[in-house]
């Protein structure tokens, strides 16, 4: 058994090898897990979580790194949490996007952390929230999630993050028609990295454009900016962290800040309970109960909503 206080302890002194552990705990969903998250609860609430998102090949590795570097300029204490495809033979990270931030690796006011999606979908781990929750204890003033890049599907970022950044690249394609229907409808702040090469302005017009049609945006209300950026060289990088610090004040003169950390608290209690109950489905297996709805549904006397209803009134007891 792990002694949690102390480790919690010791994670707000800023050691890496207490938040690495914690995150494993976080990971393998410990039996100490609801003990984890309990003392976490009051030292939560400083961070600024910005996720970046985008297409395979954009630069978000890269960019990540470049933002880390001009938040540690400033002074930030800054958490990663850079989220991996999954091994198909080990489950476990690929560990890329690690592999890239490796300059980093040694300064004590950085933390990295790959994480698997272990099948996921939505671009981000399903432990990512008390992930994030971790390394917000442990004082990282901003968190940098970066999503595992599959393209217009890895939405969820948009329900974990306070800002959300979509990346995008000229050259790509028709990149930004395969995205509209997915990541273009999230960002909070737009990047066109790579724009030393031909095409970047036409890519930042033709997104100017796409961001303008059926806009419905009042006087006061949040326009995503657009920054092209060359993360490779740094260039560009102190006008982004500039969108997202005017996004943050915006967000936080407007309550939408408290309002999205609001919904963010509700999903994640939803995600849990939802998981319980579906263990505690799980476990029904030969249940008589469930053999019994089921023979019912066979029989035409009962139709599978009201079976579920009734399983569900069993399993909570209403």
């Amino acid at each position: 058994m792990v002694d949690v206080p102390e480790l919690v302890a010791q994670a707000r002194e800023g050691r890496p090898r207490a938040v690495a552990r914690l995150i494993s705990l976080v990971e393998g969903a410990s039996p100490q897990l609801r003990e984890v998250m309990a003392a976490l609860a009051p030292l939560t609430g400083g961070a600024y979580v910005v996720g970046l998102t985008g297409s395979p090949g954009v630069g978000k590795s890269t960019s990540t790194s470049a933002l880390v570097s001009a938040y540690r300029r400033a002074g930030k204490r800054v958490g990663v949490l850079a989220v991996d495809p999954s091994s198909p033979f080990s489950g476990g990270a690929l560990l890329g996007d690690r592999v890239r931030m490796s300059e980093h690796a040694s300064d004590p006011g950085v933390y990295i952390r790959s994480m698997a999606t272990r099948g996921h979908l939505g671009g981000l781990a399903w432990s990512a929230p008390q992930a994030i929750r971790v390394l917000d204890a442990a004082g990282c003033e901003v968190i940098l999630v970066e999503t595992v890049g599959v393209g217009q599907s890895e939405v969820e970022i948009a329900s974990q993050a306070d800002t959300s950044v979509v990346l995008l690249a000229p050259g790509m394609g028709d990149g930004i028609q395969a995205a509209k229907a997915g990541i273009l409808e999230i960002g909070d702040v737009y990047v066109v990295n790579k724009a030393d090469r031909d095409g970047a302005d036409a890519t930042a017009r033709e997104l100017n454009h796409m961001l303008g049609l059926g806009e419905s945006r009042g006087p006061g209300d949040w326009r995503p900016p657009i920054v092209k950026t060359v993360a490779a060289r740094g260039e560009g990088i102190d006008e982004v962290v500039e969108a997202l610090e005017k996004h943050r004040a915006w967000m936080e003169e407007h309550g939408v800040l408290a309002e999205r950390r609001r919904a963010r608290a509700a999903r994640e209690v939803e995600t849990i309970a939802v998981t319980a109950l579906r263990e505690r489905i799980g476990d029904l297996h030969g249940d008589r109960r469930l053999d019994a709805l089921a023979e019912r549904i066979v029989a035409g006397s009962l139709d599978p909503y009201a079976a579920s209803d009734e399983l569900v009134a069993s399993l909570t007891g209403n």
